[in-house]
């Protein structure tokens, strides 16, 4: 196992100063221009600054997406812990206030291996969680339906809601308020509820 090579807490202001330079960097510019010596500047530090809490570009790379996912695992538990779980998770996998971030990590991970590791990983546990969730509201409708299963239903919400996030935010709307109208008349027939509530 690698050792971590991160000198500065992990409770520093300054470490989380230089990780939201480095997201402003990434949303404004693309993955691309966030070398440290611009998350440096655009954070008001000194490029040692930047090299004492993250010796490697990738070492912050690593640190932006761990955060990114602490976040999401977050709202996550928030959307499960609601009364109609099934509709705010859908109402998660829709929302688009991180887009841009997104999908720069997104892009980022097809050319490092250590950020598309984690996000694999990450996504594996978010996955098993969202199933655990789905599996405990369904019960019973879960074992009687032959077709319809929880990890099928968590792919189906994660990958519609994935497309119209993506689309919307190049600009692509067809379709988009039809197929959000079918998933939420969807969710109402497998919960019981005939008026599910719009997206938020």
């Amino acid at each position: 196992m690698a050792v971590a090579r991160r000198i500065g807490t992990e409770s520093s202001a300054t470490r989380a100063q230089i990780i939201a330079a480095a997201e402003a960097i990434f949303i404004e510019e693309g993955y691309g221009a966030a070398s440290t010596r611009r998350v440096a500047a655009r954070a008001g530090l000194k490029p040692s600054l930047v090299h004492y809490y993250f010796p490697t570009t990738e070492d912050l790379l690593l640190a932006m997406s761990r955060k990114g996912q602490a976040e999401s695992d977050e709202w996550l538990e928030r959307a499960l812990a609601a009364p109609d779980p099934l509709t705010a998770l859908w109402q998660l996998m829709v929302d688009s206030s991180r887009n841009a971030l997104a999908l720069e990590t997104m892009a980022l991970a097809n050319h490092r291996e250590a950020i598309r590791a984690e996000i694999s990983a990450h996504s594996h546990r978010m996955r098993a969680r969202q199933v655990e969730a789905i599996e405990r509201v369904l019960g019973e409708r879960l074992r009687l339906d032959p077709v319809l299963t929880a990890p099928g239903l968590s792919l189906i919400l994660a990958g519609i809601g994935r497309a119209l996030v993506m689309e919307g935010g190049l600009g692509i709307t067809i379709g988009h308020e039809d197929a959000a109208r079918w998933v939420r008349h969807w969710l109402g027939q497998l919960t019981g509820d005939s008026d599910p509530a719009p997206d938020a």
